[in-house]
């Protein structure tokens, strides 16, 4: 098995970087979602934000259905035009917590060892 450097987690997912040869590849995060992996750019990851955003705002309208948390109604737009995710409203809301953890974090590490170095 290859040798990772984790990002982020919860308990629907993790995020993190291969690393080959002992260095940590940092232009790709593969992001693993229930089943599915996904390894994005960090550019890509920030579209998948912006589609997580776009279909809470979509599925507002289900505010007062007592099945909105576990029904798998919501389709997930992805930065790969051609895969939807069927998700619940829960796991909306944990691949939310996913995405943004794992872009603070990089976001953090980034600024750690650059800017903020002395």
């Amino acid at each position: 098995m290859k040798e990772i450097k984790q990002i982020y987690y919860n308990d629907l997912g993790t995020s993190f970087y291969w690393k080959k040869e002992n260095d940590v590849v940092m232009d790709k995060v593969q992001l693993i979602f229930r089943e599915t992996g996904f390894y994005f750019t960090k550019n890509e990851l920030l579209l998948f934000k912006d589609c997580i955003e776009d279909s809470f705002i979509l599925n507002t309208c289900c505010e007062d259905c007592e099945l909105k948390n576990q029904c798998h109604k919501f389709l997930l737009k992805t930065p790969c035009s051609q895969i939807d995710l069927a998700v619940s409203m829960e796991e909306l809301k944990a691949m939310k917590d996913l995405v943004e953890g794992t872009l603070f974090k990089i976001k953090l590490d980034d600024y750690l060892n650059g800017v903020g170095m002395n």
